[in-house]
């Protein structure tokens, strides 16, 4: 019976190793499509900068995809959050495309 329950924990970690993932590459892929002046306009820090930070949210989830909730993945789930839940709100109001 406690193998069926650490398959299933393994199972769950993996579910949000690789939302982590795909959450850490969307934000990245969104940052590469804005202009650098839209950051700029929206208050924000600069394109380079959320490249670096996504850039390395998306390293950081890859390298702990098989174990997440490690103090590494929480970063790289952070950074990535912030720019979904901060910056791209931010940059389509400044881009026209915003509520």
């Amino acid at each position: 019976m406690s193998n069926i329950f650490g398959s299933i924990q393994e199972l769950i970690g993996l579910v949000f190793g690789l939302a982590a993932l795909v959450l850490a590459v969307f934000g990245f892929v969104d940052a590469l499509r804005h202009r650098p002046d839209a950051f700029t306009a929206a208050g924000k820090l600069s394109k380079n900068i959320w490249l670096g930070i996504l850039g390395g949210a998306v390293a950081l989830s890859f390298y702990t995809v098989l174990s997440p909730f490690s103090m590494i993945w929480i970063l790289a789930v952070v950074g990535a959050g912030v720019y979904l839940a901060d910056v791209r709100p931010a940059l389509r109001r400044v881009m026209g495309h915003g509520r």
